[in-house]
């Protein structure tokens, strides 16, 4: 199969495209346990066990907004979406003789559960420079009152916690 140079640049640009269109997936934390066995050997007591997972962010693509009747495309600093999970977290750390009874040993605990965060960095958008081409003045741009406004960055996302004793 031989290429050309239009299929190959159509290929790049239908790449292109399908990149600059994709949105932030959720990505999957990266899971650390903390090593505390050296503490459990040094003391001789039990250590409590701590797991969690580092959250890894997924860039999407900048969102640029174009309004009617605006030559320039409005977004000076586009806003940008992140996604990434929280990972879940779990602490165990064991409970002797609650109850004063070696029968009520037991193991206490926080676990919070893995949490989709979904953020959007800040933006400014600067509007009304140039208008559309105006068939009165030979087709040329009319210059416009600029605007400026400024896009509040969002964070999206549930996080919760439980505490118990198994």
């Amino acid at each position: 199969m031989k290429m050309t140079a239009r299929g190959s640049l159509a290929a790049l640009m239908t790449c292109m495209a399908a990149a600059g269109a994709a949105t932030p997936a959720a990505a999957d934390a990266v899971p650390v346990s903390v090593p505390l066995d050296a503490v459990k050997t040094t003391l001789g007591v039990d250590t409590p066990r701590v797991g969690t997972g580092v959250p890894v962010p997924v860039v999407g693509a900048p969102e640029v907004r174009h309004h009617s009747g605006d030559l320039l495309p409005t977004s000076l600093v586009p806003v940008v979406p992140i996604g990434t999970d929280l990972g879940s977290t779990l602490v165990s750390t064991p409970v002797p003789n609650l109850l004063g009874d070696p029968a009520t040993d037991a193991e206490g605990g926080l676990e919070a559960p893995a949490t989709p965060l979904r953020a959007k960095t800040p933006g400014v958008v600067l509007g009304g420079l140039l208008t559309a081409p105006d068939a009165g003045n030979a087709g040329v741009p009319n210059l416009a009152k600029p605007e400026l406004g400024v896009i509040a960055p969002e964070l999206i996302g549930t996080p919760s916690a439980l505490l118990g004793l198994h």
